[in-house]
């Protein structure tokens, strides 16, 4: 990587954490120079705009976040514990989150609704990643009999993806992550319901 590619770099993260904290609305120009010590000219030298520059830092932030999930079933063969193991990490995104301020997917969701229809697609696109995961995840534990042929894929990602992003909110909300550890101990639960208690799970 040369210093120029290091530098770009440095500037998505560093906009990564600014927009995931403030949002876009809440982050000026003068806030993004501020948090990379750049000049205007040298942040437009590597992005056209304000607005290109928010869609790539969402970018970078979701594919931390996607690293995470990976890492976190890196040799996990059962896909009960693969499904296990997507919800212990997010768990700790309250406490250790990719980028500053939570979940980038959450927050931008929030704050882009119609106002910023690039940043909803950003993030539309983000969750569909999130929930293609857990899709597959599911699938391959029917196909290796871990989990009954009756069981809708994007219905448990739905169920997922929405206990844990509100336990995350409420945690955030009040400084307690015992919100995100009953969420955790409820799915847990749920998804050995949902496996039918199999010896293979």
């Amino acid at each position: 990587m040369n210093k120029a590619q290091e530098t770009r770099e440095r500037i998505l993260k560093q906009a990564a954490d600014l927009f995931n904290q403030y949002g876009y609305a809440g982050s000026s120009m003068s806030d993004i120079m501020r948090v990379t010590g750049l000049q205007k000219g040298g942040i437009y030298n590597h992005f056209k705009s304000k607005e290109e520059l928010a869609l790539l830092a969402f970018d970078y932030a979701a594919a931390c976040l996607g690293k995470r999930f990976l890492s976190a079933i890196r040799g996990k063969r059962r896909s009960l514990d693969q499904l296990k193991a997507i919800a212990a990490e997010f768990a700790t995104i309250t406490e250790s989150p990719p980028v500053m301020g939570g979940c980038p997917i959450l927050n931008t969701a929030i704050e882009s609704d119609d106002a910023h229809p690039g940043l909803r697609y950003r993030a539309q696109a983000a969750m569909d990643t999130w929930r293609s995961l857990i899709c597959r995840i599911i699938d391959k534990g029917i196909k290796k009999g871990e989990i009954p042929q009756n069981i809708e894929a994007d219905a448990i990602a739905t169920i997922m993806i929405s206990t844990l992003e509100g336990a995350v909110m409420m945690s955030k909300l009040y400084g307690d992550s015992l919100h995100i550890q009953r969420a955790i101990e409820h799915l847990n639960a749920y998804l050995v319901q949902q496996g039918g208690n199999r010896a293979t799970l």
